[in-house]
């Protein structure tokens, strides 16, 4: 190897910044020149006895429910913010290290998505948690502008444009103009508060026990927010509330809709919320460029035709959704000075 080519290798190897979408549900890392390298749910299982980590993300998930007493698989983060700061820096250090090996020499620069309806001292937590699992310097970008980014969308142009970003603790509706946000709202209904109220449904219909993973996977298979196409139906299993026995039950995607119109509905109605702080002007630009959905809820079947009935406005689902913020804060990582309102809205954190 040229010598000038291995001196471009040693930089480009510690020169590795990284963007983190730190979701309830799912933790994606963007590694600046590969893209998405890390998607795993954002779950610590962990040894309650001696408090060590046993597994994390992926591994760990698959344990939800299913540990015995002094294992127990935990959720670091509710509604989009940290409930367990101590795991939450275990599970991002995790993840660090596993996109750099060596995160004992890397320090890389990152940036981090967060609700845009945090608090001070939530937004000085995500910070601490970065930066003691191994970050040299943090910033923070509200999801809804780094879903926005990743999306493609015209952020900091003179037009409006409007995101709505579900995620599994929070839902992000916005309005960006000029690489800021005009109106928003932050609403603590999503996928998590569907996967509820699935586990609710099941009670009081069939006075049947299902967890978190079972209700998971009943609304990713037949739920839906409206009608768009035939009936389906799934045999869910779980335990019975009168026996203690196991017992399987068939549903159908009628009273799963039916289920989820709370949550749905409560989504719905924060999109009405936002599209009625917007100034007339970029509403008008909404009109005309349609709302755009990202994040894991953006994939509940008929949402989009359902928020387009609504708003009287047409939907669309971006590419990849589930990437989007992730994507966002990689482009972000090389504009962080060029985005403009980004310095307004974003914190900026160093070493030392």
């Amino acid at each position: 190897m040229p010598k000038g080519d291995l001196h471009m290798g040693l930089f480009d190897a510690f020169s590795r910044d990284i963007g983190i979408d730190l979701g309830t549900a799912n933790t994606l890392v963007f590694l600046k020149g590969k893209g998405v390298v890390v998607q795993e749910p954002s779950v610590v299982a962990m040894d309650m006895d001696t408090g060590k980590v046993l597994s994390v993300g992926l591994d760990a998930k698959q344990m939800l429910g299913r540990t015995p007493a002094n294992v127990k698989a935990v959720r670091p983060l509710r509604d989009g913010v940290i409930a367990d700061f101590d795991v939450t820096e275990e599970m991002l250090r995790y993840f660090m290290r596993k996109v750099h090996n060596s995160m004992g020499l890397v320090k890389p620069k990152v940036v981090v998505g967060c609700p845009s309806g945090v608090t001070e001292v939530e937004r000085r937590a995500i910070v601490d948690a970065v930066m003691r699992a191994g970050a040299r310097e943090a910033h923070l970008i509200e999801e809804p502008k780094a879903a926005a980014i990743g999306a493609g969308l015209p952020v900091t142009e003179a037009t409006g444009s409007m995101i709505v970003d579900i995620g599994g603790g929070t839902t992000e509706v916005a309005v960006l103009s000029l690489g800021g946000i005009v109106s928003s709202i932050s609403s603590r209904t999503a996928g998590d508060e569907m996967d509820d109220a699935i586990i609710q449904h099941m009670k009081k219909a069939y006075n049947l026990l299902i967890g978190e993973r079972t209700s998971e996977e009943v609304k990713q298979k037949i739920g839906s927010a409206y009608v768009v196409g035939p009936e389906t139906y799934l045999e869910v299993r779980g335990r019975d509330l009168v026996t203690g026995l196991p017992k399987t039950v068939k549903v159908d995607s009628t009273e799963i809709r039916e289920a989820l119109a709370e949550p749905v509905g409560t989504i719905v109605n924060a999109v009405k919320e936002c599209l009625e702080k917007t100034p007339p002007e970029l509403s008008a630009d909404v009109m005309d460029r349609g709302i755009i959905l990202a994040g894991g809820g953006s994939l509940l079947q008929g949402l989009d035709k359902l928020l387009s009935r609504e708003t009287g406005i047409s939907v669309f689902v971006c590419e990849d959704p589930l990437t989007a913020v992730a994507r966002g804060t990689g482009i972000v990582l090389d504009h962080l000075e060029y985005l403009k309102g980004l310095s307004a809205s974003s914190r900026r954190y160093q070493q030392g």
